[in-house]
């Protein structure tokens, strides 16, 4: 259970952050050093995403065992995209900046 979650979790959060790679590509072309800024955000936000993912997904896959059910892939798909879309939505409101 904790792979698929995971997976799918990842393949989402892949799509943004390349998404948002090519976006800050073409936005900062002529800034001098305009690539290794987008190589540097892109891979820690990809990499804080991926960490947050495992727990996350552990923390999903941990309660569906403890209650003994069975995910569908379908729930999988469901609670991994759902973890990237939640991450955006948290990532540009101001619910962090207010804690």
């Amino acid at each position: 259970m904790w792979y698929w979650v995971f997976l799918w979790c990842l393949f989402s959060s892949l799509f943004v952050h390349g998404a948002v790679g090519v976006l800050m590509l073409v936005m900062l072309q002529r800034h001098r050093r305009g690539r290794v800024i987008t190589l540097v955000l892109v891979s820690v936000g990809f990499l804080a995403s991926l960490a947050g993912g495992v727990i996350t997904s552990a923390a999903v896959a941990g309660v569906y065992r403890v209650a003994g059910k069975d995910m569908a892939p379908l729930q999988a798909l469901v609670f991994g995209v759902g973890q990237t879309t939640l991450s955006v939505i948290i990532s540009f409101s101001r619910i962090l900046a207010t804690l």
